[in-house]
């Protein structure tokens, strides 16, 4: 008896180092940042790129038609090579986006770490081929870089929804909003780092970008695979040792609304028993209660995110004249207000135990934030408070959807029975989500170009208003048991 305790004491002792310090910090860093790093390395290089692929001022005379046809000059003007990089935007989150679908349906039948170290590394191979081999080599070929941005979307895309069903396997519902709001960082993480590691070399050549990020990512790639535990179970523990102790904090946030209160606990991947269930397939979990909602939301709200994350150094350096390494330094606050929103935002949702209408409130925010922010003075202190300020309320409620919410969605009672549902109900949330930001980017060019950027700000406004209105039924459906609860306590008082 006395070493089946200090077994267990130990158990919940390891659990608890790897669930508070290495775990997390495996799938942060080493994972999904340096994703995101890789991919802010080509949004705070666009001037330079399409510098290259673009005459120079010099060449107003006959040599014109020579040098647009001697192979770097892919583009006549710096207006048709912006079209470009927006296109190659929206080629990469499309293929981002199919990638995501397959991707949440992989992760739940395969080893995540394998799947993240094979995404992680070829996909830094892919972005060495795209920025710095072409570079060095002289080779500027559009359907080449169109292809390779096909292969690089269709290999990130097995990052999120993987580390996201692996936080789920080991954190609860107890203060999930918070721990996966901070944690949901990770991308805004990793955009800091990708501008700081952009702009440090930018001097030497934009290709140099790619270099030191392809080379961060692979090694990060190296490190999940001889580091990251994807489940307490290999530890050698078992779900049932624990499962009094974590009957609470294990049950999701979102379930029926005929949820009884003695329904045990359950873990994203089923336990060790005599037949491992079978994981939940694409059309149930699209069926699930909020799946489509949110993900419709997410559609909306990741377009004008995501418009921020490709389009901001760019805006910056065109809009105000300021220089790219100086454009993409400031760029950070935009994450950085992201980083604080998600986590006080899903710290009130814990308060609360509820989601939508803390978003909703802060899209609402958003929409003043968006319009004053459309407005900053050619002043660097002033455009970063109101950048810091409109990452609050866009950055914050993103971070929300595609992690806390994604994880609550993968847990709820109806999937108990088929509980690998985690990284396949995240795919489609995040998958549909990436459509839209696709959709997007080929939009934000266009308007930018025929009508200026002020109407870019008003379209991201008009998409801020359709997530509030996906969110307006989930809120409804949130908050009824609430006001069910009040006028039942006010009968039989």
């Amino acid at each position: 008896m006395y070493h089946t305790a200090v077994s267990f004491s130990g158990g919940v002792h390891r659990r608890s180092v790897w669930r508070w310090l290495l775990f997390p910090s495996l799938t942060f860093l080493p994972s999904y940042a340096l994703l995101h790093a890789s991919r802010k390395a080509f949004s705070n290089v666009k001037v330079s790129i399409s510098n290259q692929w673009t005459p120079s001022d010099l060449n107003t005379s006959i040599f014109l038609f020579f040098q647009i046809w001697n192979g770097n000059s892919l583009f006549p003007n710096h207006e048709s090579a912006t079209i470009f990089l927006g296109l190659l935007d929206t080629i990469f989150l499309f293929s981002y986006a199919v990638g995501l679908f397959v991707s949440g349906i992989i992760g739940d039948r395969l080893n995540m770490r394998y799947v993240l170290t094979f995404g992680m590394c070829l996909s830094a191979v892919t972005m060495f081929v795209f920025g710095t081999v072409t570079e060095w080599l002289h080779f500027y070929n559009k359907i080449f870089y169109c292809l390779m941005w096909v292969i690089n979307g269709l290999l990130q895309s097995t990052g999120w929804p993987c580390v996201v069903a692996v936080m789920g396997n080991w954190f609860g519902k107890a203060g999930r909003g918070v721990v996966f709001g901070l944690w949901s960082a990770c991308a805004s993480v990793g955009n800091i780092l990708g501008a700081f590691l952009a702009s440090s070399v930018l001097q030497y050549g934009y290709e140099y970008a790619f270099l030191v990020t392809a080379s961060v990512q692979f090694a990060g790639g190296l490190v999940i695979f001889f580091g990251l535990v994807t489940t307490p179970k290999e530890l050698g523990e078992e779900e049932s040792e624990n499962v009094e102790q974590e009957e609470e904090a294990n049950r999701p946030l979102i379930s029926g609304d005929n949820e009884g209160d003695s329904e045990s606990s359950y873990s994203i991947q089923a336990p060790e028993t005599a037949s491992q269930p079978k994981a939940i397939g694409f059309v149930q979990a699209c069926c699930l209660p909020g799946v489509l909602l949110y993900s419709l939301a997410y559609a909306c709200l990741k377009l004008v995110n995501y418009s921020f994350f490709f389009w901001l150094p760019f805006y910056l350096s065109i809009n105000f004249h300021w220089k790219e390494a100086e454009a993409d330094q400031l760029s950070i606050w935009y994450d950085i207000g992201g980083i604080v929103g998600g986590t006080i935002q899903g710290f009130i949702s814990d308060l609360m135990e509820k989601r939508s209408p803390v978003l909703a409130i802060s899209l609402l925010f958003a929409v003043g934030s968006l319009f004053g922010y459309s407005r900053s003075p050619n002043s660097k202190p002033i455009n970063a408070v109101l950048m810091a300020i409109t990452g609050f309320f866009i950055g914050g409620p993103s971070n929300m959807i595609s992690s806390a919410i994604s994880a609550d969605l993968g847990r709820q009672e109806m999937v108990r029975g088929s509980s690998e549902a985690l990284a396949t109900v995240t795919g489609i949330v995040d998958g549909t989500g990436s459509v839209g930001a696709a959709l997007g980017q080929v939009l934000v060019s266009v308007i930018q170009g025929s009508l200026g950027w002020m109407w870019v700000f008003y379209f991201f406004i008009l998409m801020t208003f359709l997530t509030i209105v996906f969110i307006i039924p989930l809120i409804v459906r949130e908050m009824r048991p609430a006001v069910r609860n009040r006028r039942t306590s006010r009968l039989a008082g």
